[in-house]
């Protein structure tokens, strides 16, 4: 297969939060594909990015689709949910039935399109016992669509080296730097396409914390990420309010490299 086109949709996990480029904008595991896409199809190969943090599945379909299909992009990547998921109330059925006419839309344009299962990220999360059903949800309606409309599904949650915490910021919700490395060379190889080798190692496991540290620990992240996260959520605010796409237009993507 030889794609011309890359189409990026979603919300943190594909705007590259939390790997930094040098000015302050974000790379991640979108931009690491892009990159080696155009090396393998030409300096034309194009790529968009309309992904925004924050954003809940209906907003990423509403606010990205049409843009998406107006560009008639050979390949589309579709993440969304993963905020839906942590607000106190949600149908993750009703997600996974928001998702399927999108999927179908891209598809009868010809397009091809990826979908994740989603790494565990409950994990190191409070409330993993309510969250955890809902990202199940989630994840096996991604298999259904990729199944029923014949589209890449990257399973994400199937891989245990994301329970590393290295593969996690410091805020426990967003992928580091050596997460997206590790989602774009599985994104890659699902797409016939090689990627460095060592995107895909990880350190040995670390030593399990000490008790009181740990607790220490969860109170500095609960203070410096998880209040911050609550009251922009009860004000109605959004870490994306005053975002816009980094890349909202396909475009050859040769300053990614520069960067």
């Amino acid at each position: 297969m030889i794609w011309r086109s890359f189409v990026a949709m979603g919300d943190s996990f594909t705007e590259g939060l939390s790997d930094a480029y040098p000015d302050g904008t974000y790379r991640g595991w979108a931009d690491l594909v892009a990159a080696r896409l155009a090396v393998e199809y030409g300096p034309d190969f194009g790529y968009a990015n309309l992904a925004i943090r924050g954003k809940l599945l209906d907003q990423i379909i509403d606010e990205q689709l049409e843009p998406t299909l107006a560009m008639s992009p050979g390949l589309v990547s579709f993440a969304g949910g993963g905020n839906d998921v942590l607000r106190p109330r949600v149908d993750a059925h009703r997600l996974v039935a928001r998702m399927e006419p999108m999927v179908a839309q891209l598809r009868e344009q010809g397009t091809d399109v990826i979908l994740f299962r989603f790494a565990d990220v409950t994990a190191h999360l409070p409330g993993q016992r309510i969250m955890s059903p809902r990202a199940a949800i989630l994840n096996d309606g991604a298999a259904m669509l990729g199944e029923k409309y014949g589209a890449y599904v990257i399973d994400l949650f199937g891989d245990d080296k994301f329970h590393h915490p290295q593969m996690w910021a410091p805020d426990r919700l967003h992928l580091s730097a050596a997460g997206h490395r590790r989602v774009a060379a599985h994104v890659l190889s699902a797409l016939g396409v090689g990627a460095e080798d060592e995107w895909m190692l990880v350190p040995p496991m670390p030593e399990p914390t000490p008790w009181l540290l740990a607790r220490g620990a969860d109170l500095r992240w609960a203070r410096e990420h998880l209040v911050p996260w609550v009251t922009r959520h009860v004000r109605g605010h959004s870490s994306g309010d005053r975002v816009t796409a980094k890349r909202p237009a396909l475009a050859p993507i040769e300053r990614l490299s520069k960067r």
